[in-house]
């Protein structure tokens, strides 16, 4: 049996985030995921009750029961996945796969998270920031915090020793990481990290779980994000520049960091790769820009490598000699990332957002001519991943 491809079936026809992002005041995540919708059907004109498929993780415990509600849609296909912060990724894949399929014809992805505040004002249980372990009843809890492990940047910081220890990655060429993303933020007002930053900087910010100092660890902030999808043959009845579909994948490896395959490179990311740019029919020397998932500095790193954007061990030094940075031969992270932009909690739909805005040519910081772009996502520490690659050139023949 052969796999059938959503290659060029499937465009994007609208995109947006949230209103305000940074700290929003008094915005439930169920709130701020309904104004990223409304934004997105705003961008591109779409009748509301013409979208019959509804795509979103539980956000924070609202169910996609009460976000089809809430927003006033009564779908025929709905998707909850919920596998982290790349979850959006996969809803994308997801989508594309049903409306190939007929099952619906305007699906929307949808996304929004109170991070910074958790609800402050408005009755809502948590606090600002924060964060930590993992459930009681979790293996996690059961099999790894015993030994040390709290939150992402311990369980991270395992595998960033070992990779510097395999390869020998300096902590300076991993302080690049943000310096490059700093240079692409560029003062935009909507980052919360707007300035540019110099590897002196990040070595002297403080130290959070070593190797992660601060400016190596994302930043904590409130929005979303929302993409209305069509099948291509419909772009036509749209005003927006059309985004189409070209590959996709998906994978999960193990909630454990310490049962990963291999502590220097994600399996998960390695599958999903490889299966988006079988499906997309390009190579790596066709990708004009790329996103990359990066709730702390190293997972760039990890990216270019397990994609095949770079060879083992290179990665690091890529950066520091300012590939990535304006003006390099692979623009990545042209937001500044959840490093410098913004970082709810789940940020794989911000990636998606630049992406686009970068195809659609509306980008802040705008790459000339960026033709092909390709994200990838992930989910928990390297559990799970999501790749997409899309284009701004209609198909031909």
């Amino acid at each position: 049996m052969t796999e059938d491809s959503i290659r060029y079936k499937v465009a994007v026809v609208g995109a947006a985030e949230t209103t305000n992002i940074g700290k929003v005041e008094g915005m439930s995540n169920l709130m701020l995921a309904a104004d990223a919708a409304m934004n997105a059907i705003r961008d591109c004109g779409i009748d509301k009750n013409k979208i019959d498929g509804v795509f979103s993780a539980s956000l924070g415990g609202v169910s996609m029961v009460q976000i089809c509600h809430y927003l006033g849609i009564t779908p025929k296909i709905v998707d909850g996945t919920a596998v982290g912060g790349t979850s959006f990724l996969l809803h994308v894949r997801h989508a594309a796969a049903a409306l190939a399929m007929g099952y619906c014809d305007y699906a929307l992805v949808l996304m929004g998270e109170s991070g910074y505040t958790r609800g402050d004002n408005i009755g809502l249980p948590g606090g600002r920031g924060g964060g930590g372990g993992a459930a009681a009843n979790s293996i996690g809890a059961q099999f790894e915090a015993p030994y040390g492990t709290f939150g992402p940047t311990t369980s991270f910081g395992m595998g960033i020793l070992r990779y510097m220890k395999e390869t020998g990655l300096t902590p300076e060429q991993l302080a690049s990481v943000p310096v490059a993303q700093s240079k692409w933020v560029n003062g935009n007002p909507r980052a919360l990290r707007p300035d540019e930053v110099t590897v002196e900087d990040v070595m002297a910010s403080r130290m959070i779980c070593y190797p992660l100092h601060l400016l190596e660890c994302c930043v904590v902030t409130d929005g979303g994000g929302a993409i209305v999808l069509t099948r291509a043959d419909r772009v036509s009845e749209f005003p927006t520049k059309p985004v189409y579909i070209l590959g996709t994948g998906e994978s999960v490896e193990t909630p454990l960091v310490s049962q990963m395959e291999d502590f220097t490179s994600s399996k998960a990311f390695r599958v999903a790769s490889t299966k988006a740019f079988d499906e997309a029919q390009v190579s790596r020397s066709d990708i004009d820009h790329m996103m990359v998932y990066d709730a702390f500095a190293h997972l760039p790193i990890y990216a270019l490598e397990d994609t095949g954007m770079v060879g083992r061990g290179e990665a690091g030094a890529f950066i520091a000699e300012g590939n990535t940075s304006p003006g390099g031969k692979l623009p990545l992270n042209t937001n500044g990332g959840g490093l410098c932009y913004t970082h709810s909690g789940m940020y794989g739909m911000y990636l998606m957002q630049e992406s686009l805005r970068q195809l659609r040519g509306e980008a802040y910081n705008q790459v000339p001519d960026v033709k092909v772009s390709f994200c990838q996502g992930v989910g928990g520490m390297f559990a799970a991943a999501g790749s997409l690659i899309w284009t701004n050139e209609p198909p031909t023949g």
